[in-house]
């Protein structure tokens, strides 16, 4: 059906796809690679006949685990649906295939003065398929929203092949929000083959700050103070010491290596709010004992600055050989308490622990560095991690921002949410695929959701609740 070159099935190539950007592995027995709606659903309806359980996959850099075929199965490869089908700069729209790049989107809309808003740290590599799956966002979804906000229609396939569409170019269609159900819903209701997007013009003026701290709960109260002003950035990252040090050595961004935080501030609008709004935010970054307050003076300096954010994940890997990246967010008023629990969590454990988020939102990503050679270190790392989402909810926050629950949170996901919510969660589920063999194992709690033991599916066709 796919060619001699269209899948992949030996041992070696499938240790390529048993593992995504998280810490778990699991080796699927199949991959392969559609060129087409017509030939995912040419494959949907074949393994339906012989009750295999399949998996999409964009490019692999989920962090919760989303794209391991947890039963094993079949993965599907988006990689080879990589078009953009049509690009309307007049109407701000965009038709792609789920496996186009999200900067490469970015790249074609912006001879138009356009843009693609939802921009992940791994947005040079990862692909629009996984960021509707998985709800991703970005540092500058502050202001713009995550990928729901931008995503107007779907085409999807069903496991049983049906081929159906949601939404349109037009927004606010009659009926169900179906397109806003199956975004964020972690491929285990549908495959998305076709996307139409919200392109975003680019603004007038921009202008990207640095402002470093000695201490970090001065930088953590600056960004609670600039939203009490109803200043709105279109981001605002913050970075602890631990992190800066491994980013500056990798990246040579400017970073102090000597600071206990700093915040990465960008404002975006009309020329002369953004100069406003940069004296207002540095009277505040003052009155919270800033030590320095950076504003770039050229887009070569705006680049560096977020050369060294976008980055940090591969700096990380010069200094570690393995980390576990943990997705929680808290109420921007706890983030400097979070911060100190983060720090008792890294001495209970004797794990370095450092912090890299989206501080506007109080979306954090503590990275918890470990070494999966030594006895119990990625024990001592996952239950770091569970603790840290622990607080989150104490707190009033949840267990994710952007990474989506995956394999990694499923059984959190009964701490968050009432018996009678997961029920309901459970029955959207079995609505679109009733013999669960999307992406099963993921999302729902054990028990909640599908068993992820394989030998099931092969003995009685389906995997039962």
């Amino acid at each position: 059906m796919l060619g001699p070159r269209g899948y992949l099935d030996q041992p070696h190539e499938l240790t390529l796809y048993e593992y995504d950007g998280s810490v778990d592995k699991i080796l699927p027995d199949m991959v392969v690679f559609p060129r087409n709606t017509e030939e995912v659903v040419a494959i949907v309806r074949l393994t339906a006949e012989h009750h295999i359980p399949i998996v999409g996959r964009g490019a692999g850099t989920g962090l919760s685990g989303g794209s391991i075929p947890r039963a094993g199965g079949v993965i599907i490869g988006f990689s080879r649906m990589n078009k953009i089908l049509s690009l309307d700069a007049a109407n701000e729209r965009a038709v792609v295939q789920p496996g186009v790049v999200n900067l490469d989107l970015t790249y074609a809309a912006a001879p138009h003065g356009l843009f693609f808003a939802p921009d992940p740290s791994s947005q040079k590599a990862c692909t629009l398929g996984g960021n509707v799956a998985e709800n991703a966002g970005g540092p500058h979804t502050l202001a713009y929203g995550v990928t729901t906000n931008h995503v107007l229609g779907l085409e999807c396939v069903l496991p049983d092949g049906t081929v159906f569409e949601t939404g349109g170019a037009v927004p606010d269609l009659a009926g169900f929000d179906l397109t806003g159900l199956l975004t964020g819903s972690e491929g285990t209701m549908a495959l998305v083959t076709k996307i139409i997007v919200r392109l975003v013009r680019a603004p007038e003026a921009i202008k990207t700050i640095l402002g470093v701290f000695n201490s970090v709960d001065h930088c953590a109260n600056t960004v609670a103070e600039i939203t009490a002003r109803q200043i709105t950035p279109v981001a605002i990252e913050m970075l602890d010491g631990t992190m800066l040090r491994m980013v500056e050595q990798a990246t040579h961004a400017g970073y102090p290596i000597d600071a206990a935080a700093v915040l990465l501030i960008e404002l975006e609008g009309p020329r002369e709010s953004v100069e406003e709004q940069t004296e207002q935010i540095r009277v505040i970054c003052s009155a919270q004992n800033a030590r320095e307050f950076r504003v770039a003076r050229s887009n070569e300096e705006r680049d560096l600055l977020w050369k060294g954010r976008k980055n940090a994940f591969g700096a990380i890997g010069r200094v570690s050989p393995f980390y576990y990246v943990q997705d929680g967010v808290v109420p921007r008023s706890k983030v400097a308490g979070a911060l100190r629990f983060i720090e008792q969590t890294s001495n209970k454990h004797g794990l370095v622990i450092s912090n890299i988020f989206h501080a506007g939102d109080g979306n954090l990503h503590p990275i918890i560095l470990f070494d999966r050679r030594k006895t119990g270190d990625l024990e001592r790392a996952k239950a770091a991690g569970e603790e840290i989402l622990d607080h989150c909810i104490a707190v009033g926050g949840s267990i994710t921002g952007e990474h989506g629950i995956g394999m990694e949170k499923n059984e959190t996901m009964a701490r968050l949410f009432s018996d009678a919510t997961l029920e309901t969660i459970r029955d959207l589920k079995s609505t679109f695929d009733p013999r669960c063999r999307l992406n099963p194992g993921k999302v729902l709690p054990t028990g909640k959701g599908c068993g992820e033991i394989r030998q099931a599916v092969l003995e009685t066709g389906s995997v039962h609740y």
